[in-house]
């Protein structure tokens, strides 16, 4: 019978040390994904802005060669050569300039909410702030990224891990 209870209690100590590593391993997944997802959309970005610039190296060299073939025979009046070019936007977002580069998480954060103008969660905030560039180290960055706001001056908590910005006008007058 003692020996029964020792295998039980064995067991028990085992699927509860089996579950905590399942806990831990999908929170790091989850963190992963949110790093992915990012990713994903620079890389779509990248090949979208790899087929344009092909498209206009080729189109300077189709353009190049009609305006040679009109110099040939000199009644054909050459097309002016039409050059596609990409957004600021994009070029920035490929050469790894991003929207909120240099900023910390309250200043990054700050802009994000008066663009936004409502109240967000930290979970959002966070993401956001991952597409924008910002990089926020730590094992809970959404944790990190409501402490941050907590302890701001211009946010104010208005549920669990959700803020809104304070309006100027009263942090002006304190």
């Amino acid at each position: 019978m003692e020996e029964l209870k020792d295998i039980i209690g064995g067991l028990e100590q085992r699927i509860h040390a089996y579950k905590n590593r399942l806990q831990e391993l999908q929170k790091k997944r989850d963190r992963l994904d949110e790093e992915v997802r990012p990713i994903k959309k620079y890389l779509e970005l990248a090949e979208t802005l790899y087929r344009v610039e092909l498209d206009k190296a080729k189109l300077a060299n189709f353009s190049t060669q009609i305006i040679n073939d009109a110099e040939k025979d000199k009644n054909i009046k050459a097309p002016t050569p039409v050059l596609v070019d990409i957004t600021d936007q994009s070029r920035e977002l490929l050469l790894g300039k991003s929207k909120y580069a240099g900023m910390s998480v309250p200043q990054a954060a700050l802009t994000l909410m008066k663009e936004a103008e409502r109240p967000m969660h930290a979970k959002d905030i966070y993401l956001k702030l991952l597409e924008g560039g910002v990089r926020i180290r730590g094992k809970t960055p959404v944790t990190s990224v409501a402490i941050s706001l907590k302890r701001d001056k211009r946010f104010r908590k208005v549920a669990p891990n959700t803020f809104e910005l304070v309006e100027e006008r009263i942090l002006q007058s304190a």
